[in-house]
């Protein structure tokens, strides 16, 4: 058990049978009285967001998590294979479990996969990825006067927006916490 004192964004613990990993935390203490922790903390295997209220002095069950390396292999449709360096097990995640990062899969790309037991939970990719753009439009000469972007297309089919020199068969590398262009790969 651990006290609700001790949640801070990342952690995941257990909580009416449930896990979850806070998103949000805050601490407020009044004048008086016990101090409030509020939390946002999202359902890791159903992906329902939680926002509760505990009192200081409250506990949640701790829970132990296993971090491994894995490489990702392919996508069937329905679930998603990976295969861990160490063992060279293959776990398959559940579409559910891989929107939010599936932007930024491709063949081969080292990964962490969080287990739970036996059980894939989640996946943490690197800062960044490298991508090779498959479709963009042809830049208008003359214009670089201002800062004008594009709109390409990945090899993944994620779309971003880049600078106007960059052109199709490029490979850019993409901030995956936000998404975003961050520069031109140079071979």
């Amino acid at each position: 058990m651990i006290d609700v004192n001790d949640l801070r964004k990342g952690v995941t613990f257990e909580y009416d049978g449930q896990l979850f990993k806070v998103l949000d935390y805050h601490h407020n203490k009044a004048g008086r009285g016990n101090a409030s922790i509020r939390i946002k903390a999202r359902n890791i295997r159903t992906g329902t967001i939680l926002e509760k209220t505990f009192i200081s002095g409250d506990r949640v069950q701790d829970i132990r998590l296993d971090f491994h390396n894995v490489q990702y292999l392919y996508n069937d449709g329905n679930f998603y294979y990976f295969m861990d360096m160490d063992t060279f097990d293959q776990p398959a995640l559940p579409n559910s479990l891989v929107t939010e990062v599936k932007d930024f899969l491709k063949e081969n790309l080292e990964v962490k996969l969080t287990f739970y037991g036996n059980e894939p939970l989640d996946i943490e990719l690197p800062t960044s990825v490298d991508l090779l753009i498959t479709q963009a439009d042809v830049s208008v000469r003359g214009d670089t006067a201002t800062g004008v972007s594009k709109r390409v297309t990945v090899e993944t089919g994620y779309q971003v927006d880049v600078p106007n020199f960059v052109k199709e068969g490029d490979v850019i590398r993409i901030d995956t916490r936000t998404g975003a262009y961050v520069t031109r790969v140079t071979d």
